[in-house]
């Protein structure tokens, strides 16, 4: 029978020989969810013994992963915005780079008791508009998406983190049949050119939905469509925050001020890279 310690040693390995980054992290997770206890008893208590069925079920795991499924699928959730959100295939996974957008809202919108109202398009697990609602507490939003299941797992966070109250969700192709006109709007659109298909990580390609990472042979056909449609959306002092991918700002700022919006700020992510650009209708 293994210990806890000789057990997380040997998972780390099998992660560092097929590659993997942060391996340790991630065999600790591993752990920790087979053996259902937090990180201080990983750290604390090497010395205990792994029972031979949770020994099976850590073999388990760690083949899903070396077969490089997410880990976001392995344990369901991901962590966002010191917030948990459940996360399936048919959602996009959470990346600590979007949380740049939570932190420009914050900084153009700092008064938290502003009752808000906020439209999240494409909100699949609904990191971002939950995040937000999260800091607003008079805050309601509106969340729209393509698929049906991302919008059931959408709700299921908002029920489990205690907004469904404040919170609507709608099957819809981004602000088609909307009317309304909104403080905020949020959006992660499909941004990776389908030519950069062959470049990508197997647990994305493989295991992500394709609706929400690919559009078009540039990257920024869903970009085309939010550019026409948020002027008519915003309310006149409201604002949008647009997630961008690599060497993508320039090209959209161009193509949000070509339909009358004004590009008046942008946020980067930890890597140094520009994530969002902050929209509002030019003055």
């Amino acid at each position: 029978m293994a210990t806890i310690g000789a057990t997380l040693q040997s998972v780390t390995q099998a992660l560092e020989d097929a590659g993997i980054e942060n391996a340790r992290f991630e065999a600790r997770l591993l752990l920790e969810h087979a053996l259902k206890v937090q990180t201080q008893v990983l750290i604390g208590y090497p010395e205990r013994d792994v029972a031979d069925e949770q020994a099976q079920e850590i073999s388990a795991l760690l083949a899903r992963r070396l077969a490089r499924e997410p880990m976001s699928h392995i344990l369901g959730y991901r962590e966002f915005w010191s917030l948990r959100f459940k996360v399936t295939k048919e959602t996009l996974t959470p990346r600590p780079d979007s949380e740049s957008l939570i932190e420009a809202v914050l900084k153009h919108l700092p008064d938290p008791t502003a009752p808000l109202t906020v439209l999240d398009l494409g909100v699949g697990t609904g990191c971002l508009l939950l995040s937000v609602l999260s800091e607003y507490e008079k805050a309601r939003g509106f969340g729209v998406d393509l698929s049906p299941k991302a919008l059931s797992v959408a709700k299921e966070n908002a029920q489990a983190l205690g907004l469904a109250d404040r919170c609507d969700f709608s099957l819809g192709n981004w602000m088609d049949g909307i009317e309304d006109r909104f403080d905020l709007i949020l959006s992660n659109p499909p941004y990776i050119p389908l030519s950069d298909r062959e470049n990508l990580a197997p647990e994305v390609v493989d295991h992500e939905p394709e609706t929400a990472l690919f559009a078009g042979e540039d990257g920024l056909d869903d970009y085309r469509l939010l550019a026409k449609q948020l002027p008519s959306r915003l309310k006149a002092d409201g604002i949008a925050v647009i997630e961008l991918g690599i060497h993508q700002d320039e090209p959209v700022k161009k193509l949000m001020e070509t339909a009358g919006l004004s590009v008046f700020d942008s946020a980067y992510d930890l890597g140094g890279i520009v994530r969002c650009h902050i929209i509002r209708k030019k003055t």
